[in-house]
C-alpha cells in the first residue's frame, strides 16, 4: 500500500514535471494548428487543476492525522 507521504510527494513531482515541461511544450506544439493546440493547452490545464486539487486534498488529509 502507498502511504500519504508517497502520494503527496508522487503528486508534488507530477506537479514539478508539469511546470518545467511548460518550455518544451511550446515548442513541441508550434508545429501544430491552433485548434490542437488550444485542446492541448486545455488538457494540460485540466491535468495540472486536478494535480493541484489533489495535493490540496493530500496535504489536508495529513494535518488531519496530525490533529
Amino acid at each position: 500500500m502507498v502511504t500519504l507521504e508517497e502520494r503527496i510527494a508522487k503528486t508534488q513531482r507530477l506537479l514539478r514535471r508539469l511546470e518545467e515541461d511548460q518550455p518544451y511544450l511550446q515548442v513541441r506544439l508550434s508545429a501544430l494548428g491552433a485548434e490542437h493546440r488550444q485542446s492541448v493547452h486545455a488538457f494540460a490545464g485540466r491535468i495540472r487543476a486536478e494535480a493541484e486539487a489533489e495535493l490540496a486534498r493530500l496535504l489536508a488529509e495529513r494535518a488531519s492525522l496530525v490533529a
